[in-house]
């Protein structure tokens, strides 16, 4: 499993940077973090009760805390703070930041919603 060597909150940019042991270097925005957080109000508890988050197009990351040596929480200025972003989960949203990007937007369209608040 990589482990990140360092993450750096871009406050300003709205994003997160997080570089990884085996090279790997992501840039994630803190929309995208917000609508994909592993929390139950995100994920639910199983596959049919994930929900869409719209209205995040301008959400912003307060702060990040570490949980053990495993994960991070992230709290957004939207009042969000119960998803804890383990490690390999970082880096699956960084491999993967394309193809969910695309999902999600295809699932705001189909259910009529918008990035915006």
């Amino acid at each position: 499993m990589p482990v990140p060597t360092e993450i750096r909150l871009r406050r300003a940019e709205r994003r997160l940077e997080i570089d990884f042991d085996d090279g790997a270097h992501f840039n994630l925005p803190a929309e995208y973090l917000r609508v994909e957080s592993p929390s139950a109000e995100v994920q639910g508890h199983g596959p049919d009760q994930r929900r869409t988050i719209a209205g995040r197009r301008n959400v912003g990351i307060l702060g990040v805390e570490p949980v053990g040596h495993y994960a991070i929480r992230i709290l957004f200025d939207d009042g969000h703070d119960t998803g804890i972003f383990s490690w390999d989960f970082l880096h699956q949203l960084g491999r993967e930041q394309s193809t969910r990007w695309h999902a999600y937007l295809d699932a705001l369209k189909a259910k009529g919603l918008s990035r915006d608040p």
